[in-house]
């Protein structure tokens, strides 16, 4: 554990501009809502300044003077402080506005900027944008919103001081799906969307937020605070089904998980989970595979292997069994799902489109699996390049990770190994041992049997991750290392041992998930607002 790195910008004040691209969406009370839960999150100093909508006048724009600040801001009951400024002026030549910003800097922890976009986009709103450590662009699910935001990150990326890095936020209305517009706004925008789901409509100030918006509220405003969780799920073929019992264990205890990262079966546990399985499902689920020809319900094999000797479909449609059609936007937490593109043999991280297709993509095992195409790109699995995907949620801002890596080292696999000589020395051979040993008929048609070309293949590629896996694993705060020491990888018939390492390895360490989850962002450099000067 690694409770001494960083939190980034911890000691620093943020401005983050709120910047709505639609006025049919309920600005005000989605900033409201996201300043409330900053507050709740982070027990810091929080100011959400209102930037006064432009008028629409038909005479020339008054000259703009320096907005009079009150010499106290407002606590709302809600726990953060309010102020409206700007007015048509104002919004226009807003050469106030870096004064403000640098007082408000200094007396607040979080400088929340509400800016409705409405009129296109007004001198103020580029100012403050610039100004900011970060800006988040909501828009609804519309061709119209999402030309708008094409057109804003345009003007941003011409402009002279422009350095913010930006974020869309994809708002839903009750029932609405989010029918392709995730993957058209990260084509606009190359970044990864946020969601809020459940989303009032403007024109009914009556409707009350639906069952997933504060959920995707506080999730925004812990990204904003700097204390998301994020969970990476390693690769490690049956191994994985010990992720479960680590999942088990983190929802036993109430400790909330804001975002998930998976490889190969770490992928195909994160998509099951955050589908809303809870842990006991999940198990259920695993222990279909108790019987003993379940396994074989998996092998769809390929004629001719000339790409691999099973197609890999079966496994997928084993997958839409317990998750259904779902896209990335109807998952009830962002995951990210690591594949290896077979041409570039660079990772590549899926954010949109059909989970299924991308878990299938990451299960891809190369030699073993038929590589996947899609979009007109072929993958195989995610675990060549990255076993252990602490480095995606990295990148995706996380920073508080918890990883499982369920790949047994050299040394556990050899202590294994010689646990099993000494009792097979014990032990008397029973009549079926001495059959298999006489008439070795599974060595000779079966491919995944131990030593066999499948089973060296496997091996080969988890001896290569270890080291792979190690290395990543030291980016994260938590490391769980579950107690599996055999190499067999295709022992999806035990699930219960599997679940059971994984349960017991996360109680292990619950004291310090905890400390790591609870850890407070606002006591080391709380700003405690005071009365402010005008701005002359």
């Amino acid at each position: 554990m690694n409770l001494e790195r960083p939190i980034s910008k911890l000691e620093t004040t943020r401005v983050i501009t709120l910047a709505f691209l639609s006025a049919r969406l309920p600005s005000a009370l989605l900033a409201e809502h996201v300043a409330r839960s900053l507050c709740a999150e982070t027990d810091a100093s929080v100011v959400l300044v209102r930037l006064a909508r432009p008028f629409n006048g038909n005479g020339a724009n008054p000259p703009a003077a320096p907005p009079a600040l009150p010499s106290e801001i407002p606590r709302t009951d809600a726990g953060y402080h309010f102020l409206s400024v700007g007015s048509s002026g104002e919004l226009q030549q807003p050469d106030w506005i870096p004064a403000v910003v640098e007082k408000l800097r200094r007396e607040f922890r979080y400088v929340l900027i509400e800016a409705v976009a409405d009129d296109l986009f007004t001198p103020a709103l580029f100012e403050f944008l610039v100004r900011s450590d970060m800006g988040y662009l909501f828009l609804g699910a519309t061709s119209e919103d999402v030309y708008h935001l094409d057109l804003l990150l345009r003007e941003l990326r011409d402009h002279p001081d422009s350095g913010v890095d930006v974020k869309p936020v994809l708002c839903l209305h009750e029932g609405q799906i989010v029918n392709g517009f995730d993957a058209l706004i990260e084509r606009v925008s190359g970044q990864a969307r946020c969601f809020v789901r459940g989303c009032p409509r403007r024109e009914n100030p009556s409707e009350r937020p639906g069952n997933w918006f504060r959920g995707d509220i506080r999730r925004l405003a812990r990204e904003i605070g700097s204390c998301l969780v994020g969970l990476a799920l390693s690769s490690g073929a049956a191994k994985g089904l010990s992720h479960i019992g680590v999942i088990q264990v983190l929802e036993e205890n109430g400790i909330d998980v804001d975002v998930v990262a998976g490889s190969s079966m770490g992928a195909y546990i994160g998509a099951i989970w955050n589908s809303g399985r809870n842990g006991k499902e999940m198990e259920e689920i695993a222990r279909e595979m108790e019987s003993r020809w379940a396994f074989w319900s998996l092998i769809d094999v390929a004629v001719p292997p000339r790409q691999g000797f099973v197609r890999g479909l079966a496994v997928k449609r084993r997958l839409q069994k317990s998750i259904g059609r779902l896209h990335f936007g109807e998952l009830i937490r962002p995951l990210y799902i690591v594949a290896t593109n077979l041409a570039t043999l660079e990772r590549v991280t899926f954010k949109s489109g059909e989970v299924a297709d991308a878990v299938h993509a990451s299960v891809a095992v190369p030699g073993v699996c038929v590589p996947v195409t899609l979009a007109g790109e072929t993958y195989v699995d995610g675990g060549i390049v990255d076993p252990l995907p602490v480095d995606v949620l990295r990148e995706e801002g996380v920073d508080r990770v918890i990883a499982v890596n369920a790949i047994p080292t050299p040394d556990r696999i050899k202590y294994c190994l010689q646990a099993e000589r000494e009792l097979a020395q014990l032990k008397k051979r029973s009549a079926r041992e001495i059959v298999r040993k006489l008439i070795p008929v599974d060595e000779h048609l079966n491919y995944f049997a131990r030593g066999n070309i499948l089973d060296i293949l496997m091996r080969s590629i988890h001896g290569a991750q270890i080291c792979m896996s190690e290395t990543l694993a030291r980016g994260a705060d938590i490391v769980l290392r579950p107690r599996i020491c055999d190499d067999r990888w295709l022992d999806f018939r035990s699930p219960r041992r599997f679940i059971e390492a994984g349960r017991q390895i996360a109680e292990r360490h619950l004291p310090e998930i905890k400390a790591l989850v609870e850890r407070n962002t606002g006591a080391s450099h709380e700003l405690a607002p005071g009365k402010l000067a005008r701005i002359a």
